[in-house]
């Protein structure tokens, strides 16, 4: 949680998938998201915290909280940002002393670093913040997150989710998460919404490394090889290729994908458009064995990529390239090859 402006940086301990501030959309204020049961994964010792502090008040949800601290530590009890965001939710210090951190277990202290205190903190001080920014006009909860993360004078003043790329990303992002059943979890299936959360995270943190052809490991960015179909080398070039930076992403989350796009196609589990979720693998291609590019979803049209030599990782609309050949989910356990 940070307060201020959005010019602070991004928590290294938060899990933030940051999704194109463009496709920003007001929803109805009878948002899914506050009336959904808890589907996002939230670990075993959490849930019950997540459940009760998910019913602070009628303008949040379980749901909504999950999805929250997921994307602030990625429930990282030990959480530390550079600008000073401490523990699972994420609090800045003096918000925390200036009166959002309670003694949620009744033990006498308040402790930001403890989640049985922080964790109803965080719902206590959506509540606050929806009571702050109750007569702003627009979608309720995109501006009690918008508010939880610029502060509430920001969406006062802007009368709605201020223009700062970072709330942006981090309204919709959350919305997002908060907002799609949890679909996998199992040993051998594809991956959770958190997993997903962590692999996007991972990707966007490489967001302005140049394309290098073959360049990328489960590492980071490497220097790459020669040569592209085009004669472009990535030699001398540190970076990431599109297969290289999944490659990394999802190494993060313990699955570790083939090197190609095609056969990162042939390792995953192909799914409906209609079912695409954040953190999905968007292929494109004629057919499945010449794939010949693959970027991650982030929601609202948009993926995360390496598009091709001479640009850097970035955000791309899904319909940047013609040929998109299919979606699937990275799974666990496959060594299916084409």
């Amino acid at each position: 949680m940070r307060s201020g402006t959005a010019a602070a940086a991004i928590g290294a301990g938060a899990t933030v998938v940051v999704i194109a501030a463009a496709y920003i959309q007001s929803a109805s204020d009878s948002n899914p998201a506050l009336n959904a049961a808890l589907s996002v994964s939230v670990p075993a010792k959490y849930q019950k915290l997540i459940e009760d502090a998910g019913h602070t008040c009628s303008d949040i949800s379980p749901n909504l909280l999950a999805a929250l601290i997921t994307q602030e530590s990625g429930f990282n009890p030990r959480a530390k940002s550079p600008v000073g965001a401490k523990g699972i939710a994420q609090f800045m210090p003096s918000t925390w002393n200036n009166g959002a951190g309670i003694d949620g277990d009744g033990d006498g202290k308040a402790n930001i670093w403890n989640p049985k205190d922080a964790i109803p903190s965080a719902g206590k001080h959506l509540c606050d913040i929806a009571s702050q920014v109750k007569d702003v006009p627009g979608n309720k909860q995109n501006n009690i997150l918008a508010a939880y993360n610029a502060g509430a004078g920001a969406v006062k003043q802007y009368h709605g989710v201020p223009p700062y790329r970072e709330t942006q990303n981090y309204v919709r992002s959350i919305s997002a998460l908060a907002g799609q059943p949890n679909k996998g979890g199992k040993a051998g299936t594809s991956v959770t919404a958190q997993q997903a959360a962590t692999a996007v995270n991972a990707a966007q943190v490489m967001l302005g490394k140049p394309y290098s052809w073959g360049g990328g490991s489960t590492s980071g960015p490497s220097t790459g090889t020669c040569c592209s179909p085009r004669g472009f080398s990535g030699e001398n070039i540190t970076g990431f290729d599109c297969s290289g930076l999944t490659l990394y992403a999802f190494e993060k989350v313990g699955i570790i994908l083939p090197r190609t796009a095609a056969a990162q196609y042939a390792a995953s589990e192909p799914v409906k458009p209609e079912d695409m979720q954040i953190g999905d693998l968007v292929f494109y291609g004629s057919t499945a064995s010449n794939i010949h590019h693959v970027g991650i979803y982030v929601g609202g049209g948009y993926m995360i990529d390496a598009p091709r030599p001479g640009t850097k990782v970035r955000f791309s609309p899904l319909d940047s390239m013609r040929d998109l050949f299919g979606v699937a989910r990275p799974v666990h356990s496959s060594t299916k090859e084409i």
